[in-house]
């Protein structure tokens, strides 16, 4: 928070009755004031301490040598002279904010609050002490208190840029991103060529979904000061959330052109070239990152993109899993953790859930139908929220769902771990792995006896303190695979995904029939996009005369990669054809444009495979040996179409070429489809939510019986 106004405050024009003060003095005064003002300090603590001399009650002497005691670190001496410069002329609001001000500094903010409301009863139009004074309401948690002051110290001086900043600050703090923006935005147009007000302007503009307004603030600031990498990286953050990688990409180098050890630009980078497909690098930068800013996460998160990339084998992936939980999660973990849980095995249980996704995601989608059919009587049920953007009507859902509501974002992993043992969890369930925003090293301190991994990706933690991991028999099938996890297995009976879409457009019509040629497509976020798909893709395209191959990709050079990459193996580039980003209703849409998906590998297409056959739009999927690999198999064992699932890539080819080879059968199986989905398990939640809880209850009873984890599922 800002507290330069008032620091020190020496107007010299008092309210009260006049001081006697010859011209000498007078000029003593004066000479000490600038003195002050360039830093002279043993030059003015000389011409005050003279003028005390001379006249010992002096007020303006007394408050102002307060102030310069206190700057040189004589607080107890300085709160003395201040107090007395007080005592001497009750009625002067300087010397109230002044002694204000120090208290404030030193950490004594009920005393300053009262100076600062001394002097404002003084001078109810002090702009100063207001700003003050809502500085310091804010730093006691008194957020509404402080709004007003600082809403009133800028109304009493348009021209205080420091109380519109703090304003800003202070709302943006309470969630109120769009009135902060307007504050910040007034503190731009008082002093236009600081580029700091732009760069707080575009933080709060990111902040309320003006995203294009904070790259414009952002865009202000490095022409202000073109070397300041914090400007460069706030460009980069916005074009990110724009999906705009090239010139997120060309933000972040900058930035970290300016300052080589900003971690953070690292770990944006990361995420731009990972947008557009180059798995390598962006491995390399969040190796980088971690190396800068281990406590961003890249260390972690490059274990995810490790499952995307074709050249990791499952046995390097969990290696690379168990040596990050080695050197982070496993030294947290205690040896013999206490729990004084109730064993009694057929109680209610205490089940919690930890995200950063209870909104509009893939993760909570998953969950909100699990949490709406939860058997109350059976589980009670604790989410603990980690979501740093703003919530939506899926939180809100979760929220009613839920039995207890906790907001995590803001404290950290030991406090969460605290937090989670006072609940006395019984079942605590990570929904998140290594994505980014995870609270697995809440997890290594083990807060509930029985822990265990879901819903995040079809994966491992690598973590010791975590037991369990929920799959099904078909990403997972019995008896193998589990050589690559470090949890135990538990195996659901249909699947590991509940879908429920939501408001939907309806089925078109094969687009085949109109277009006189088949549109394969794939909208699966671009990442998962690799040379050895693109070249089996391109297999099928030759295999199909005149088809066409749609994918969901941001503009940028990545686009002419693909082209590139597709030319080589004998596909003309008018043959592959992309389409942005787009809001949820408009993405499902662009499914009436295919006729038939093509599963991307090694990592499989999860809920956009979902909302592919939802769509009518059947998915031609390659079966791999991880369970990443395997959700195309596992989904369309469930609506028993593994007629579509390939087990080599010359089968994926011939079994896409035979499906688009008979438009008739393809159109009714299009019509087909998404009955065959609402009558399949992967949309009865009762089923699932009932063989989740049957999972939860023989976790537990294993732990109240003292037996070991590895006991067969």
């Amino acid at each position: 928070m800002d507290r330069r106004v008032g620091l020190p405050y020496d107007s010299g024009a008092y309210l009260g009755r006049p001081t006697v003060t010859t011209p000498t003095t007078q000029q003593a005064l004066d000479l000490a004031r600038e003195h002050l003002a360039a830093g002279r300090l043993a030059e003015a603590e000389a011409l005050y301490a003279q003028v005390l001399s001379e006249n010992p009650d002096h007020p303006r002497a007394l408050s102002m040598l307060g102030v310069l005691m206190h700057q040189t670190g004589r607080d107890e001496q300085g709160i003395d002279l201040l107090r007395r410069a007080v005592a001497a002329r009750p009625g002067e609001a300087d010397f109230h904010c002044n002694l204000g001000v120090v208290l404030a500094d030193l950490g004594r903010a009920d005393e300053a609050v009262v100076a600062y409301r001394a002097a404002i009863s003084h001078n109810p139009r002090f702009a100063a002490a207001y700003s003050n004074l809502g500085n310091v309401l804010a730093a006691k948690g008194d957020i509404e208190g402080a709004i007003d002051a600082l809403r009133r110290a800028a109304e009493l001086q348009p021209d205080l840029a420091e109380a519109a900043v703090n304003l800003g600050l202070v709302l943006h703090g309470a969630g109120r991103a769009g009135d902060a923006a307007e504050a910040f935005r007034r503190a731009a147009k008082m002093r236009p060529q600081l580029a700091d007000h732009y760069r707080d302007l575009g933080n709060t503009s990111s902040g309320n979904d003006q995203v294009r307004a904070a790259a414009d603030a952002f865009r202000v600031a490095a022409l202000l000061r073109p070397d300041w990498a914090e400007a460069h990286r706030g460009i980069g953050a916005a074009m990110l959330r724009l999906n705009q990688p090239d010139e997120a990409m060309a933000a972040f180098r900058r930035a970290i052109a300016l300052n080589p050890s900003d971690g953070e630009s690292y770990f944006n980078l990361a995420k731009a070239v990972g947008m557009a497909g180059d798995l390598d690098l962006a491995i390399t930068l969040l190796e980088k990152s971690a190396a800068l800013r281990p406590e961003l996460g890249g260390d972690s998160y490059r274990l995810m993109l490790m499952l995307l990339h074709p050249g990791y084998s499952p046995d390097l992936v969990l290696r690379e899993h168990r040596k990050w939980a080695t050197e982070w999660a496993d030294p947290l973990t205690p040896a013999n953790p206490e729990h004084p849980n109730d064993r009694a095995p057929d109680r209610r249980l205490r089940v919690g859930y930890v995200s950063q996704d209870f909104c509009d995601h893939p993760v909570g989608l998953n969950m909100i139908p699990l949490l709406r059919e939860h058997d109350k009587t059976a589980v009670e049920v604790f989410c603990y929220s980690s979501l740093a953007k703003p919530p939506d009507v899926f939180t809100e859902n979760f929220r009613r769902y839920a039995n207890h509501w906790r907001d995590v974002i803001n404290i950290g992993d030991e406090q969460l771990a605290e937090m989670i043992r006072a609940d006395r969890i019984d079942v605590l369930v990570d929904l998140s792995l290594h994505t980014p925003g995870h609270r697995l090293l809440a997890f290594a301190r083990k807060p509930a006896p029985v822990q265990a991994t879901f819903a995040g990706y079809p994966g491992t933690t690598g973590l010791a303190a975590i037991d369990y991991r929920l799959t099904d028999p078909y990403l997972d099938p019995p008896g193998s695979n589990d050589q690559w996890y470090t949890e135990q297995s538990v195996r659901l009976s249909d699947t590991f995904w509940c879908y429920e879409p939501g408001p939907t457009p309806p089925v078109g019509p094969l687009p085949a029939q109109s277009n006189g040629f088949i549109t394969f497509g794939c909208l699966n976020n671009f990442a998962k996009v690799n040379q050895p798909i693109l070249r089996l893709w391109a297999a099928v395209l030759r295999a199909v005369d005149g088809s066409r191959l749609l994918l969901l990709a941001s503009p940028g050079g990545h686009r002419q990669r693909v082209r590139e990459i597709m030319a080589a193996d004998g596909v003309a580039p008018e043959r592959v054809l992309f389409h942005e980003r787009v809001p949820t209703q408009q993405y499902l849409t662009l499914y009436n444009a295919i006729d038939i998906s093509l599963d991307p590998f090694p990592y499989n297409g999860h809920v956009s495979s979902l909302d592919s056959l939802w769509m009518g739009v059947p998915v031609v999927t390659l079966v791999g040996q991880a369970a990443w690999s395997r959700a195309g198999w596992s989904q369309l064992s469930n609506l028993y179409l593994t007629q579509l699932a390939a087990f080599s890539p010359e089968q994926f080819v011939q079994i896409a070429a035979a499906l688009a080879g008979n438009v008739h059968a393809l159109a009714e199986l299009r019509a087909a489809l998404r009955d065959r989905v609402r009558h399949s398990p992967l949309q009865d939640a009762r089923r699932f939510a009932r063989g989740i809880e049957q999972a939860y209850r023989a976790m537990w009873r294993r732990w109240c019986a003292g037996a070991s984890r590895t006991a067969p599922d």
